[in-house]
């Protein structure tokens, strides 16, 4: 893994928990000086805590990345308590789980600002300040989601779709104006992150992420990894990588596949509670970590994203085989 130099400043939005939560971890342990924005007011102090003890510094602010003004002002306070930004790490997300005929408009409204303009005006505030420097990287945290929607989730999945969108049209046009501003995609599969726990939801059952799953701290290790590794896109897990080319080869017969078992496989046989609070419109009070209730059903390994990050070794390694090979081959021929 390529590691990010002394004194990096990082900024993680949705730090409080989940995959945000753990990206803050693994930026700290790698040196980085880290910028928390969230809601949560106990999962940003828990985040912070987290960092002063790996010995970086700090900086949480509790931020609404829905609010094009808080972000800015975020933005601006990090530079000068902390330093020049060197990483921006799009992150923060809510959703709604219900079948669309039951979604309320102003659902919707409030995942699409959060889930995408969320991302559109972190990446705005970072190009503001790493554009004139010419140097700079930002992450976009995406999903198998947005290039596959799912039933139950249309307005994620939405969201999703459209942060895919932005962030070609931005790449495009960063290559057009031969920036160094580096930007970058990483696409996850189903996470055992505390979402489940507090997402507002219509489903009769408890939700769940769609199996198999992932640690967070997967996820974590990629995002750090793309900030430096000046890759256009990465797909995280093997299922993320089905998803993205079996829609593409066969989208007709994954709609009917996800019509069939969808509904199923995003639910627990537990009956859900119709009263649980959400975190849709406000933050839940309390520290909620990394990670989820599916830690026995969590795989904690992915033999494709290890492999993804080390194409150029992969390949030598192929090469190298076949080379020895053909060489026993003539030597016996």
């Amino acid at each position: 893994m390529t590691h990010p130099r002394a004194r990096q400043i990082v900024v993680v939005t949705g730090a409080s928990a989940g995959v945000g939560r753990a990206a803050v971890r693994a930026f700290a342990r790698q040196g980085a000086d880290v910028a928390l924005l969230a809601r949560g007011v106990d999962g940003l102090e828990g985040a912070r805590r987290e960092v002063e003890a790996e010995g970086r510094r700090a900086l949480a602010i509790r931020t609404d990345v829905a609010d094009a003004g808080q972000m800015e002002a975020a933005a601006d306070r990090i530079e000068r308590e902390l330093g020049p930004i060197d990483v921006w790490v799009n992150n923060a997300m809510v959703s709604v789980f219900s079948p669309v005929k039951e979604l309320a408009a102003d659902e919707v409204r409030r995942v699409t600002e959060v889930t995408y303009l969320g991302v559109v005006y972190g990446t705005l505030a970072a190009l503001k300040r790493m554009l004139p420097r010419d140097r700079g990287a930002i992450v976009q945290v995406g999903s198998a989601l947005a290039y596959r929607g799912i039933p139950l989730q249309a307005a994620y999945c939405g969201a999703k779709h459209a942060i895919q969108g932005f962030t070609e049209s931005l790449r495009c046009e960063l290559l057009h104006d031969n920036s160094q501003v580096h930007l970058t995609m990483v696409q996850l599969p189903a996470m055992n992150t505390p979402q489940f726990d507090w997402v507002k939801s219509r489903l009769p059952r408890k939700p769940q992420p769609v199996p198999p799953i992932y640690a967070p701290e997967i996820a974590a290790d990629a995002i750090v990894w793309a900030a430096s590794a000046r890759r256009r896109e990465i797909s995280v897990g093997a299922t993320t990588v089905a998803a993205i080319w079996s829609n593409k080869i066969a989208s007709g017969l994954l709609d009917r596949y996800l019509a069939k078992t969808g509904y199923d496989s995003q639910q627990t046989e537990e009956p859900a509670d119709p009263n649980r609070p959400n975190n849709l419109w406000n933050p839940l009070p309390g520290d909620h970590g990394v990670c989820g209730r599916f830690g026995d059903r969590t795989s904690q390994v992915s033999p494709q994203t290890w492999i993804n990050e080390h194409l150029t070794l992969v390949a030598a390694a192929i090469g190298g085989g076949a080379l020895i090979w053909g060489a026993r081959k003539w030597r016996h021929a």
